[in-house]
């Protein structure tokens, strides 16, 4: 008999198959619609391939270390970095269903019957000993894949968790850059107001001069006024901005407010980048951002749990087993009669027309189908993100360029009209224009820098790169006391 079970579950895994569609990774664009429109003849940027540490362009140790910093040291990468452990956890909890299942049981008992009374009086209870050892195992054959899918969907979720933690890279990357350069411009921002407003109390006391010497009247003196109060209420708005800059820089970086970087704090310039920004064409952009890998990754793992729920479809066979050993006595445990077993295959079906059991199919189906389209939009929003944050820097840096020649422009019609006024050509309202005309263009070029600051580090984010070599997360563990 145990040989006839053995030849029909041989001939049985033999013939097993892996139900369920297999996975065929989707279509890839052709070079035209993979090309980045805003890369042609654009002399601010090289189709070359992106540093994997693209804020050393910038040129700024402080800056470099910062994102070092929070590339370990920042909790949302560490909630990240738990939840990949936590999938690898499970792959390898579904990777077990491959092996047998097997428990081990041993007891020592002492038992006493029920008394019952005889009509001479005597008392039948029977007190016993009995001790037993037992060794029992169960194995799911794999015979439709089911096991094989499971574990193929559960792959594909661990590595859409490492996906999603290189792409949470990215984003803190990019944003401690921005936050950085923010604290920075705004600092720039709050000196421009400075020398400015210095300028203007100069022009203000020689308004006081000539009001108070009969040579300017209350009006001269009102708009003179007005104009360094307005330059002076511009400080404490940035000041404030930049301190609040610096207080999520340290939260970025894993510190609390309380502990913002010093050197952080004493930015007073712009960084830059002194040569053409390397940004690689479409192909490499869309196999760098981790999103599309991710995206492809759930892709994978949809179309295998439809596998899975295809398996349910079918007989399930699991081989049984156990063997004991039972006696009254320890020392009889090793006699012939203590052995007992069982051996044999559990068979069982949910039957083909289980309409719940093909509502879960065509569920699991549905799911991929939305995960194809995620996927499809991934791959534009991608591009999209890329071709707008190109086409921003290029006006960003455009608009700077023209901001800073309308600056020198006004400072040189600023020192023109005082010289002019001095020598009594022009009066003091010409060189009260002037003045303003020139803390207008300085505050306009100094937020030029930081728009071109922000466009620069945008594009460094939609082109996905920052994760690759990334420093190991500091992970801390919960108590386990």
């Amino acid at each position: 008999m145990m040989r006839k079970i053995g030849i029909a579950l041989s001939v049985a895994g033999l013939s097993a198959c892996t139900v369920g569609p297999d996975y065929r990774p989707p279509a890839a664009l052709s070079d035209d619609s993979a090309s980045l429109t805003e890369t042609r003849d654009n002399a601010n940027i090289v189709v070359a391939e992106l540093p994997e540490k693209w804020w050393q362009l910038f040129n700024d140790p402080i800056l470099d270390r910062l994102v070092e910093k929070a590339l370990r040291n920042n909790i949302d990468l560490r909630i990240a970095a738990a939840n990949l452990q936590r999938t690898r956890a499970l792959l390898a909890e579904t990777g077990a269903g491959r092996l047998p299942v097997t428990t081990a049981s041993s007891s020592a008992t002492r038992n006493r019957t029920a008394a019952s009374s005889t009509s001479a009086g005597d008392s039948d209870a029977v007190t016993y000993d009995y001790f037993s050892v037992g060794f029992d195992a169960s194995y799911e054959v794999d015979l439709f894949g089911g096991v094989s899918r499971s574990i193929e969907a559960a792959r594909s979720d661990s590595q859409v968790a490492q996906a999603t933690l290189d792409a949470a890279r990215v984003s803190i990357a990019a944003e401690t850059a921005r936050t950085y350069m923010l604290a920075c411009s705004f600092a720039v921002q709050a000196r421009v107001a400075r020398e400015t407003a210095k300028l203007q109390e100069k022009t203000q006391d020689l308004t006081q001069r000539l009001l108070q010497g009969g040579r300017a009247n209350r009006r001269d003196m009102d708009s003179a006024t007005l104009l360094l109060e307005q330059t002076r209420a511009q400080i404490p708005q940035f000041e404030a901005e930049r301190r609040a800059s610096l207080y999520a820089l340290a939260v970025l970086t894993g510190d609390p407010p309380a502990e913002a970087d010093s050197e952080a704090a004493a930015c007073d310039a712009l960084p830059k980048i002194d040569t053409a920004i390397p940004v690689g064409d479409g192909r490499t952009l869309l196999a760098r951002r981790p999103d599309i890998r991710e995206a492809e990754r759930q892709l994978a793992g949809d179309i295998a749990r439809i596998g899975v729920a295809t398996a349910q479809l079918y007989p399930s066979i699991t081989l049984l087993g156990s063997l004991s050993l039972g006696a009254n006595g320890t020392s009889d445990l090793t006699t012939g009669d203590a052995i007992g077993y069982s051996v044999g295959p559990l068979i069982s079906w949910n039957f083909p027309f289980n309409n719940a059991a093909r509502a879960r199919v065509r569920q699991s189906e549905a799911v991929a189908d939305g995960s194809l389209a995620q996927f499809d939009k991934v791959i534009l929003t991608a591009l999209q993100e890329t071709e707008q944050a190109l086409a921003r820097l290029t006006g960003a840096l455009e608009r700077e360029a023209s901001l800073e020649k309308a600056l020198a422009a006004s400072e040189s019609a600023a020192h023109i009209s005082r010289l002019r006024y001095d020598y009594g050509a022009d009066n003091l309202f010409q060189l009260l224009d002037s003045e303003k005309d020139r803390a207008s263009a300085r505050a306009a070029a100094a937020a030029a820098g930081a728009d071109r600051l922000s466009a620069q580090v945008s594009l460094f984010k939609a082109l996905g790169g920052g994760w690759q070599n990334a420093p190991d997360i500091q992970v801390k563990q919960a108590a386990r006391d």
